[in-house]
């Protein structure tokens, strides 16, 4: 029989790609920050995906929007539920937006948890006010030079800006 590592009760996993994290994704940092004990902001490497910031990146502006809050940023490559099992998490809280969010993250909380030691998921909905924000349509608004002070924390519109450079008109977005 092999023998499971123990599981620290409440240890939570919030994973995502945070590229760029939103005021969508700090709603659901501080919903499950106050419904769990212990935190961790999870950043993934995805391969598939050309991201706008880096991976360290990412991390420092995770860090840098969560000062204040009780959690725990960190990043990792592979499967989510390797990285939950190596940290002994006992749960993924995923945030979900849309029907279309539920579709697919409760057939991948269902992956997860038939997974090699598994782990199960708690799904929070999105706030009304965030419920249409993604990290895509923000770059998208963002790229066609649209104003996304109402949907990211202020140091990530800052990196964005200064990643952009001046627009064609010489003006900041």
């Amino acid at each position: 029989m092999v023998k499971k590592p123990r599981q620290e009760r409440f240890l939570a996993v919030y994973p995502g790609s945070f590229d760029p994290v939103t005021n969508g994704h700090l709603d659901i940092i501080r919903r499950a920050a106050a419904a769990c004990p212990r935190l961790i902001v999870a950043v993934v490497a995805n391969p598939n995906k050309r991201p706008l910031f880096t991976l360290p990146e990412r991390v420092a502006l995770l860090r840098d929007v969560c000062k204040g809050l009780d959690v725990e940023v960190d990043s990792f490559e592979g499967l989510l539920v390797d990285y939950v099992r190596r940290r002994r998490a006992s749960l993924i809280i995923k945030g979900l937006r849309i029907v279309s969010d539920f579709e697919y993250e409760f057939s991948m909380a269902l992956l997860n948890r038939r997974l090699r030691g598994g782990v199960d998921t708690m799904f929070l909905p999105a706030s009304l006010e965030y419920a249409y924000i993604s990290s895509s349509s923000v770059r998208e608004v963002f790229s066609l030079g649209g104003n996304i002070a109402d949907f990211v924390p202020p140091a990530v519109l800052r990196a964005m800006r200064r990643r952009a450079g001046p627009t064609r008109t010489g003006k900041r977005r």
